[in-house]
């Protein structure tokens, strides 16, 4: 093999090299790191039921009502509203979805309605910018309805529900 042939096969070799160093480094998209992480679950405090029923409402910012004939008694468990944490760095704009409505159950099959709702950036599809600083993760607050009938029996009820959150 010649010395021009060589240097020809080289020149290939690097031309070759630098496409494919080219497309690497140029057709690799990535997405920001989105991390949601569970800090406090949506509680309902102690309630006691006083004949055909009604509803209670945890609000988002913990604040918690009650219509019809509910009794909201302050004695722990306490009230409070469900709180995730989300970080997106950089920062950038998410929108929220989760369950409109789920069941909850008590250990002896009582079945009550929780209606899922709202945060505080809004109802169920809501959009929100996050912050900017990556080390400060934002806050997502989430309340809840329950709907009484009247003839539920007393004990502890529990359930579940999915929120999703996408970056846009």
């Amino acid at each position: 093999m010649t010395a021009f042939n060589i240097h020809m096969h080289l020149l290939k070799l690097l031309f070759l090299a630098t496409i494919l160093s080219f497309c690497v480094n140029f057709s690799f998209a990535q997405t920001a790191p989105l991390t949601i992480t569970t800090r406090q679950a949506l509680n309902f405090g102690t309630i006691c039921q006083m004949g055909s029923g009604g509803t209670v409402t945890v609000h988002y910012d913990g604040n918690r009502t009650s219509t019809g004939n509910v009794l909201l008694i302050e004695k722990a468990p306490t009230a409070q509203a469900a709180i995730y944490e989300i970080k997106l760095c950089p920062a950038g704009n998410v929108n929220v979805t989760f369950d409109a409505t789920t069941i909850l159950t008590s250990g002896n099959g009582t079945r009550i309605t929780l209606d899922i709702g709202p945060t505080e950036y809004g109802l169920n599809g809501c959009s929100f910018m996050t912050n900017s600083d990556c080390n400060t993760p934002m806050l997502l607050r989430v309340g809840g309805t329950l709907h009484l009938l009247g003839n539920e029996n007393s004990g502890n009820f529990s359930g579940s529900f999915s929120i999703t959150v996408n970056q846009q």
